[in-house]
């Protein structure tokens, strides 16, 4: 087989990094190269990536591997989803991509329903979560703005195909990342174009749909000046985090559910067609593209998010915690005082995320957390009794009988917190790996390049090549109790 160099760009919704990945006889090691910030961007009272530090950050990790004579044999780039560039006639972005914690949609999927498309045929035609920040929301919420940007617009690139353009020139748009948008059928794998221009909005705005492991093209002529590296192909990878992370479960058969742990935690299964039904409205639950022709049948799930603001206020304040400190002061008091729904509108973007958790105690009827312990413990016996929640759900409307969860991505170091979750779901746990998402990318490349044959080759190289722990039940009849609990409070 040889030695290989992949360079994988992973780039979150707070935070991206350059992850060299190198394959060596069935083996693959990661290394960090380079880590930087992703920070929203509000100007006035709106708020907007910023696509051009990006950019210079990838390219600063290209060169940081050429600085060390790594052969870099491709480039894969994922995002977080939904999110959008629009281009102009000349080729130039026409402003800033909107971020989706923009609160410019709120409000608008119901408009679109009353005015537009109903909310059932809307979830019939694509099996996506209805979320006020999907893409279908995003560009009717900026028609009814006027917005230049969308008024000059010729195409629309996602995220990680924008960030592609600006290497390679070329516009392509990436099936995983499109699916994320609303504006995808999950069955033809085409796009709903109706629904743009029943709005008003022209459909040629969207291109043609590639699938993951496709070479987009090589990196231009001033990237390979700018950055000292030769004709390196960039491959179209699953570009959406997540169908990159679920990519590398390292599942040895299809019984297993999995869960996408971060900012977001994506909890669902892996299935050869998409369910959509009455049941799956209902409960809103999602369909995006996967990779090898499957659907990723799952359900977003605020994730760590809640922590990630506090730790943000508590430093503001002047105490700062590692990861460490959290879950040993998580374990320092009593579990179940204080229950939220993690998903309540409240704590999407609040200006003080400990006094949104505060007010939902209050409202509920419930004490309120007081020390930095108390909320996070939480969090944490929130998280896992949601948990139950939606697992409860995919269990019902799995084809096949779910045998244990697979824990992803950086939440998956948290060891309290998997202990919690198997308590409360009754099954084990198997946590790792926690850099999913830049292995399912750095393994889609090799498999674009033809290095390797299939999805379960991936995922055997990964049972090869990491460390993972399971985490049996424990103390499953108070889990039961407090779940009774959680569920009299959010229900």
């Amino acid at each position: 087989m040889g030695t290989h160099y992949f360079l994988a760009f992973d780039i979150g919704a707070t935070s991206g990094r350059t992850m060299l990945a190198v394959l060596q006889e069935g083996n693959l090691e990661l290394k960090e190269l380079t880590r930087f910030a992703n920070n929203i961007l509000r100007i006035g009272n709106k708020y907007y990536w910023n696509i051009y530090s990006l950019f210079e950050e990838l390219k600063k990790g290209l060169r940081t591997a050429s600085l060390h004579g790594i052969p870099i044999e491709s480039i894969g780039i994922d995002t977080w989803g939904v999110d959008f560039v629009y281009v102009a006639d000349d080729g130039t972005f026409a402003g800033l991509p909107r971020a989706y914690r923009d609160p410019y949609t709120n409000g608008i999927p119901e408009a679109y329903f009353a005015g537009i498309v109903s909310k059932k045929e809307v979830y019939d035609r694509t099996g996506i979560q209805i979320m006020n920040f999907n893409s279908l929301f995003q560009l009717y919420a900026a028609k009814k703005e006027n917005a230049s940007a969308l008024q000059n617009a010729k195409r629309l690139l996602f995220m990680p195909d924008a960030l592609s353009y600006l290497f390679t020139g070329k516009q392509v748009c990436e099936y995983t990342i499109a699916s994320t948008s609303q504006l995808l059928n999950p069955y033809t794998k085409q796009f709903e174009t109706a629904f743009l221009e029943k709005a008003g909005i022209s459909g040629s705005l969207l291109s043609e749909i590639i699938l993951p492991g496709n070479v987009i093209g090589n990196v231009s002529d001033n990237i390979r000046e700018e950055c000292a590296v030769g004709d390196i192909p960039v491959i179209a990878v699953a570009g959406h985090d997540t169908a990159s992370a679920v990519a590398a479960v390292p599942a040895e058969n299809e019984r297993f559910a999995y869960l996408s742990s971060g900012t977001w935690s994506l909890m669902g299964i892996e299935v050869k067609n998409p369910i959509i039904n009455e049941q799956t409205f209902q409960l809103n639950f999602t369909n995006e593209g996967g990779v090898n022709g499957t659907t990723r049948f799952l359900k977003n799930i605020t994730g760590m998010w809640l922590l990630e603001q506090c730790r943000k206020e508590w430093e503001l304040q002047g105490t700062a915690y590692s990861y460490a400190e959290i879950v040993q002061l998580s374990g320092t008091v009593e579990g179940f005082q204080f229950l939220i729904d993690p998903d309540d509108a409240s704590f999407a973007n609040p200006s003080g995320m400990t006094k949104a958790i505060a007010d939902y105690c209050k409202a509920t009827h419930q004490q309120t957390p007081e020390t930095h312990a108390e909320f996070i413990r939480c969090i944490f016996d929130s998280l896992a009794l949601k948990y139950k929640q939606v697992l409860s759900s995919l269990q019902d409307l799995s084809p096949f009988p779910i045998e244990k969860l697979h824990i992803i991505g950086g939440g998956s170091q948290n060891k309290l917190l998997n202990q919690f979750t198997a308590n409360a779901i009754g099954i084990p746990v198997v946590a790792g790996p926690s850099e999913a998402t830049a292995i399912g990318n750095a393994l889609l490349q090799a498999k674009g390049l033809g290095f390797v044959a299939s999805l379960q080759e991936m995922r055997n190289i990964i049972r090869q090549s990491v460390v993972l722990e399971t985490f049996e039940p424990k103390d499953t009849a108070g889990w039961e109790k407090a779940y009774n609990k959680f569920l009299s409070i959010n229900i």
